[in-house]
Formats: C-alpha cells, structure tokens, sequence
C-alpha cells in the first residue's frame, strides 16, 4: 500500500511538472526544456503503467489468459520506450536547423524553472528512496538522472546571461534526446524480443542443449524450446528419448534441476519412444495450413435447401 502511494505522488509529480516543461519550454522557447519535457512524459508514464500493472501483470493464469498476465508489464515497458524513442526522435528533428541558426531564448525563465525543478526531484526522489520495491529503486535513480539534466539547463542559463551563444539550448537539447535514445533503444530492442518469443539473452541454448545431452540415460533430444513471459521467468518445453524407461523420473528431475541452475523454472518435459514417433507430432507447417484452409471453407460454404 505504501509502496502504490509513492509512486502515485511520483507519478502525479512527474507529469504535472510535464505539463509545466511544456507550457514554459514553450513561452521560453527553450528547446533543452522541451526535450526534458519528453523525458519525464515519458518518466510519468512508466510509472502510471508500473503502479497499474504491477498487480495486474502478477494475477493467476485463468480461462482467459492460460500463460498467465506477465506480458502486460512487458508491453508497459514497450509503450513507455516507444514514448521516448518518438518523442527524442521529433525533439531531434526540430533541433538541428536551431543548432544552425540559433534563437534567443529566456535564460532568467530557465533558471528558475530549472531551480524549482531540482526542487521538485529531490522531494520526488526523497519520497521513492525509502521504499523497498525495485520499481521505486528504479524511480530514484530516474528522479537523480532528472537533476542531473536540470543542471545543466542552469549551466547553460548562467552562460547566456553573459554570452549570446544560443546555439548552447539546442546543443543540450540534442544531448538529452541522445541520451534517452541510447536508453530507451536497446531497452525497447530487448522487450521486443522478449515479446516475439525470442531465448533470453542471458541463456545460451546451444550449451544448455549439450548439458543436458551428457546425462547418462538421455539418447536424444528431439526438440527444445526455450522462451521468457516477462524478461524475469523463464519456460522451457523438452522432448528427449530415453535409454532406460524404468529412470523416466530421476531423469526429469535431473533435468529440471539442471534447467533451474540456469533461471529455467516452468519446464515440461516430454519422452519419445523413439525420433520417428516425435517427428509424427511435431509441428508440420504444411499440415496447418492445409487445415486451416479447410477450416475457412467450410465456414465460408454454405448449403441451400
């Protein structure tokens, strides 16, 4: 409970001070302040779809959602990175012909929007730092990273009180965008391919498949799949043909302790009686769409009486 409430102020902190960003960016025509601006959009919708889907994602597999919810708080981070990533993508876009002829701006504006901003984060920061759930670990480190980007947007605002260099706002502005786009990038490559059903990075499929080829009783592996719901659990489908039928439970329980080792907890295993009897119920692409053809022509004829 006291976990949602601080990210609920973190949240409503974040994204009214968006708002604000993009309001006096706007009046200021500070270009720094409207990349900040897409930054912490960006923060306060992590964080609204982190508090919203932190429960929801860890509900039981029902009738509905037989894997169970996980991917919901994959595809949260997914949208949050898109966010960024469009958000960088249209700051970028609008700087470079500023960095070429740059405008003036309103350093006294961006001063103190800038103090009131690092305000702002060390509270925001203060209050998510003494919780203990990664999510508000994570926040923290966001709201510090959120000053640091103030800083400089002070720095640059003390500079042009004694200089007319300008081209500094649009400079930082492209800083910050490449910036998040160096995070929100690989972040959301990852997630994707996570989301796809690709092996987690972390596994290497090749040596887990000659691991467990050394057991003793294992002839032949006949098939593995190995996929992730969230980045953080870990599944894994087997098909093995056997030596001696008699050891079928010592060698799944062998297997499964193997797998665990490498952060592979939900495993189904399945024993062929030989490779010519997996090769009759394995997948045949041909086979399905031939079906499913069939299926659409049935449903798409109809008899008259």
């Amino acid at each position: 409970m006291k976990s949602n409430i601080n990210t609920l102020i973190a949240f409503i902190l974040n994204l009214s001070f968006a708002i604000i960003e993009f309001i006096y960016g706007g009046i200021f025509n500070s270009s720094a302040i409207l990349a900040d601006a897409v930054h912490d959009t960006g923060d306060a919708v992590a964080i609204g779809i982190a508090a919203f889907l932190e429960n929801f994602s860890n509900r039981k597999e029902d009738h509905q959602f037989s894997l169970g919810y996980k991917r919901f708080s994959l595809l949260g981070a997914m949208i949050t990175a898109l966010i960024l990533i469009i958000g960088s993508f249209f700051v970028t876009l609008n700087n470079i012909p500023k960095l070429i002829h740059p405008e003036p701006v309103n350093y006294n504006g961006m001063l103190i929007l800038g103090i009131i901003a690092i305000i702002i984060n060390f509270i925001a920061s203060y209050v998510v730092s003494r919780g203990q759930t990664k999510n508000e670990a994570i926040l923290s480190l966001h709201f510090l990273e959120d000053i640091l980007g103030w800083l400089a947007i002070i720095a640059v605002s003390i500079i042009l009180r004694f200089t007319n260099w300008y081209f500094l706002d649009p400079l930082l502005s492209l800083m910050i965008s490449i910036f998040i786009l160096s995070r929100a990038l690989p972040q959301f490559w990852t997630n994707l391919k996570i989301f796809l059903g690709a092996v987690p990075e972390d596994i290497c499929l090749k040596t887990l498949e000659n691991e467990i080829a050394q057991h003793d009783n294992i002839r032949s592996i006949n098939q593995i799949n190995l996929w992730s719901m969230d980045g953080l659990e870990n599944n894994a489908t087997l098909h093995i043909c056997v030596d001696d039928t008699q050891l079928i439970e010592e060698t799944k329980h062998d297997i499964r302790d193997l797998l665990e080792h490498h952060q592979v907890y939900n495993v189904t295993i399945e024993i062929d009686s030989s490779c010519e009897a997996h090769d009759l119920h394995k997948r045949d692409i041909e086979k399905i769409f031939a079906n499913r053809k069939g299926h659409t022509h049935s449903h798409g004829h109809h008899h008259h009486h």
